[in-house]
Parts: C-alpha cells; sequence; structure tokens
C-alpha cells in the first residue's frame, strides 16, 4: 500500500492506493513532506482516549472495554472488568495521576449495568507492566443510558480530579444540584469532595447536556465542550468557559438564549450547523477542539481567557469522524477517527491514531 499526502486548498489529504508490480517497477525514488501527518495506530474499535505515560507507552480505550497498550510497535488489549459498551457508553475517558511516577495511578470512567440500570462510574487502578490491579471506585452510580454518558477525566492545576457526566437522557435531573447527571464533577483523587465544592457532593457545575471535553488554558481557566440538541433540528453545540457553582442552562436556555441565573455560552454552532464537540485541548494561545459529525479539528483563538473569533476549520473529511485529543510529550497533537462508533463510514485501518503538527 502506498500512501500520498497532498494539500488541497486548507486541508491536508490523505489519500492511498495499492500498485501492481509493472507500476512499482516504475516508481522512481522521490521526497514527500509528511511533516503534517502521521498515523501511529491503526485498527482501533472506537477508541475514546489517549494517554502517554513517561516511558512512551500510548494508552487508549475503546468504548468496547478494551484498554489498548502500545509500546515500540507492541500493542496488547486489557479487559476492564465490568465496562460495559451500550449505545455511546462503555470504556470512556482516562488520565493518570499527576504523581504517576510515585503512585502509578491510572483512571478511567466506563458505563456498566446494575441489575436493569445503566450506570457509569470512576474507577482508580495501579498500572504496572501492562498490568492494571488494586481497583478503588472513587463515584459511582453516576446515571447512564445508551446516549449522553458524558465520560471525560482530566486533572485540573489545582490537583483535583474533573468528570463530565451526560444528562443521561434523562434532562429532569441536570438543573438538580443532588443528581450526578448533566454535571461538571470534582474529587480528590481519592474520592474526597474538595471543602469548597458549592453544593457539598461532587457537583462543581450543573446545566448540562452532555459535555465531552475539558481543557485549561495558560490563566487557569476551565473550558468544556459539549453537544448541543438532537434530532432534526441538531446544531447549537457549545464550547463554556467553566465557573464553579455556575448553571449552564440546559434544558431552560441554549444557544445564544439569556436567562438570569444560567451561562450562555462563549460560543456556541449555531443553529445551522453541527460540531458535535469531543476531546478539547489549549495550545499556543487558542482552544482546539474535535468533531464528531462536523469530522474536522477546530481552533479557536483566545486572549485574555476570552474567545476572539469563529473557529478556523481543519482537515475537513480527512478522517471522518474524530473524538480523542490531547498534547503529545513532544508538544504535538494526537487525535483519533471514530468511524467505527455506528455513525461513521469505515474506511481502510479505521480507527486511527493520528499525530499532527
Amino acid at each position: 500500500m502506498i500512501y500520498v499526502v497532498y494539500r488541497y486548498r486548507s486541508n491536508v489529504v490523505l489519500q492511498s492506493f495499492r500498485p501492481s508490480p509493472t507500476q512499482l517497477s516504475n516508481i522512481a525514488p522521490t521526497t514527500i513532506d509528511i511533516t503534517e501527518l502521521e498515523i501511529i495506530l491503526t485498527g482501533l474499535y472506537v477508541p475514546w482516549e489517549i494517554v502517554f505515560l513517561p516511558d512512551n507507552t500510548i494508552l487508549v480505550t475503546e468504548r468496547s472495554g478494551n484498554l489498548v497498550v502500545y509500546k515500540d510497535g507492541d500493542v496488547r488489549r486489557i479487559r476492564i472488568e465490568n465496562a460495559t459498551q451500550v449505545g455511546e457508553g462503555g470504556l470512556l475517558g482516562m488520565t493518570i495521576d499527576p504523581q504517576f511516577q510515585d503512585n502509578r495511578f491510572l483512571y478511567l470512567y466506563y458505563t456498566y449495568r446494575d441489575y436493569d440500570q445503566i450506570r457509569n462510574r470512576v474507577v482508580r487502578y495501579e498500572y504496572q507492566d501492562t498490568k492494571i490491579d488494586n481497583a478503588r471506585i472513587l463515584v459511582d452510580r453516576i446515571p447512564g443510558a445508551a446516549n449522553h454518558n458524558g465520560g471525560r477525566i482530566a486533572f485540573g492545576p489545582d490537583g483535583y480530579l474533573y468528570i463530565t457526566t451526560g444528562d443521561a437522557q434523562r434532562s429532569n435531573l441536570v438543573q438538580n444540584t443532588d443528581s450526578l447527571a448533566g454535571k461538571i464533577l470534582r474529587i480528590g483523587k481519592d474520592g474526597s469532595i474538595p471543602t469548597d465544592n458549592p453544593f457539598g457532593n461532587a457537583v462543581y457545575s450543573y446545566g448540562h447536556r452532555n459535555p465531552q471535553g475539558l481543557a485549561w488554558d495558560e490563566l487557569g481557566n476551565l473550558w468544556a465542550t459539549e453537544h448541543g440538541r438532537s434530532g432534526i433540528q441538531s446544531g447549537l453545540d457549545e464550547v463554556n468557559k467553566i465557573e464553579i457553582g455556575k448553571n449552564y442552562g440546559w434544558p431552560e436556555i441554549e444557544g445564544d438564549e439569556i436567562m438570569p441565573g444560567m451561562i450562555t455560552p462563549a460560543l456556541n454552532s449555531g443553529p445551522a450547523e453541527t460540531w458535535a464537540p469531543a476531546g478539547i485541548i489549549y495550545q499556543n494561545n487558542a482552544l482546539y477542539f474535535t468533531g464528531l459529525r462536523g469530522s474536522s479539528l477546530y481552533r479557536i483563538p483566545l486572549s485574555g481567557g476570552t474567545v476572539t473569533g469563529a473557529p478556523d476549520v481543519l482537515y475537513t473529511g480527512n478522517y471522518g469522524r474524530l473524538r480523542a485529543l490531547v498534547i503529545g510529550p513532544d508538544g504535538h497533537k494526537y487525535m483519533t477517527s471514530s468511524n467505527t462508533d455506528g455513525r461513521g463510514t469505515v474506511h481502510r485501518g479505521d480507527d486511527k491514531l493520528i499525530k499532527l503538527p
């Protein structure tokens, strides 16, 4: 198989073909600049999150319940006990402890069945030599459903673990600060509740429909991506600047709507465009986030903790649906396609882990 990379308008395109022996004999050596693209892994099944370990091992969660371990060309899979794929649910978010070198703590967010109920939980493990053990449940019985399970987890600059949860298709729970559905949660690495959490429980902010990404800018501001309405209308996806104790409006307001006591998004896609935003990072005075339905990487300029322009749209359609997005230890962006999730067109090698500039 030969891969050709070329630029078409503002997009970098990857095209592949399988030459015949005659064609191969006629191909002269040449130099092709492929610095903007590198496929690290193929054959992934609905990859959801990426983590780099200090020894250059790459971990990828697959929604089916497998933890992929990749190092030096070797790929292994660890089955996560109790993780159950149900629609959009399954093995989702992942992060490592800020002191991973010392404690080896790995954190996972997954969906499970509790008799006739679908729920989500956050579990801390110890990772050592491609094995995980000593599971400790930190947050349990997060409402779950076939859709809208949230699932992103990340440590903030304050050392606490932040967790996004979806409305579990029960919008009546979102405005209830006693429920864990439709929230951003904040806990200690042992599951404890920070003393300054606003409601005396794990809830940090509320009024969220299905938040899918978390990132902090250089000023320490927390940003989150969130899916807007579904169905025939769709659109009104959001990027929110998250503040402790604030209400982000779902299901009472959406888009540019305003209501006392509720926060209007810093940016939304409008009623005619759907991003279905997922992973988000901050780099070089900009937020970058992936789009599932949008099949693009989006760049939003920031200045002083404020959005200063509309998104630049990058790599549109080159890799299909896009989900996970992280900054690697080399400073490059890494993202995954998500074409095997039942909503995309599966191409040869899908799904992929892709390295970008």
